[in-house]
């Protein structure tokens, strides 16, 4: 790829530092290439009064981006892997996952603060989240909550909410580590499938070869067992599913959760080995929904 390439990203704060990872990444190593960041407003970001899974899930972050990268007007993308459909497209191939930060997700509380005031209402942004936190906080009103990081922190602090659930990878990103009150562990909270991984996105037929260094084999692991999971429930567009996977020596374990239809959860594990992802996660998906059939 000649000339200065164009990395097209959502103009958020965190989106913008994201797509700064993988510009420092490349330019270690190859100092002469060149960037331009371009930023993309996507409609997830335009349609802040309404829940996610209310007007079209994960796509909303992605599709505009999408256009522009099949338009020429960008040359790659950065995405949240978590935010892409699990259904990708084969002529806009996700050509490098990142090595994967926290993935946990964590308690943000007001400056200040020391514990949850019941008062108030818990801000969340998924029906993942919010399933899971009712199970640790029983008798906490959970409201909806959107917008970027710094906005929801602001409301925070302003008193509209007594707590957020929020990605530790994006406040890490964004140096905001201090915010953090709370990591809630893969039992008391499953992340979403890729949570913590960024996926850069490119065109068929072009070469990415300088997104090697970039790369890491074990996101690019643990993502395709965990996006398998979710995709062997149906997408997680119904009911909400979550799915963890981490790699000791050379054996891939998972921690998935399925809620049913009747709102009834099932969480497991499973380990095999790494050459076996795929059938890792679509196995375990399979456990956890003949589980919840069978209640």
């Amino acid at each position: 790829m000649n000339g200065t390439i164009r990395i097209g990203s959502r103009g958020g704060s965190l989106a913008v530092a994201q797509a700064r990872i993988v510009i420092d990444a490349v330019k270690k190593t190859n100092p002469g290439i060149n960037f331009e960041t371009v930023t993309i407003k996507t409609t997830g970001d335009k349609i802040l009064d309404k829940s996610l899974d209310s007007f079209g899930g994960k796509g909303v972050f992605t599709k505009e981006l999408e256009t522009a990268l099949i338009d020429g007007g960008i040359d790659i993308a950065v995405h949240s892997y978590k935010d892409m459909p699990i259904d990708e497209t084969d002529m806009l191939p996700v050509v490098a996952l990142s090595v994967r930060e926290a993935p946990f997700d964590v308690l943000a509380l007001p400056k200040g603060g020391i514990a949850v005031d019941k008062s108030k209402p818990v801000g969340s942004s998924s029906l993942r989240r919010t399933i899971q936190f009712s199970k640790l906080y029983d008798g906490v009103e959970i409201k909806a909550v959107r917008g970027n990081v710094p906005t929801r922190l602001s409301k925070l602090d302003n008193g509209e909410y007594s707590a957020l659930i929020l990605a530790q990878a994006g406040l890490n990103r964004l140096s905001l580590q201090d915010r953090i009150s709370r990591v809630f562990t893969v039992d008391e909270m499953v992340p979403a499938a890729s949570q913590g991984i960024l996926a850069v996105q490119g065109r068929r037929g072009e070469d990415y070869s300088f997104l090697d260094v970039f790369h890491s084999r074990e996101s690019e692991i643990v993502s395709k067992a965990e996006r398998r999971f979710i995709k062997t429930l149906g997408g997680g567009c119904s009911s909400p599913a979550a799915v963890y996977g981490r790699i000791d020596n050379n054996t891939l374990l998972l921690t998935g959760m399925y809620v049913d239809s009747r709102g009834n959860i099932e969480k497991g594990n499973i380990g095999g080995d790494i050459d076996n992802g795929e059938r890792l996660g679509e196995t375990l998906a399979a456990r956890l929904r003949e589980r919840a059939d069978n209640r």
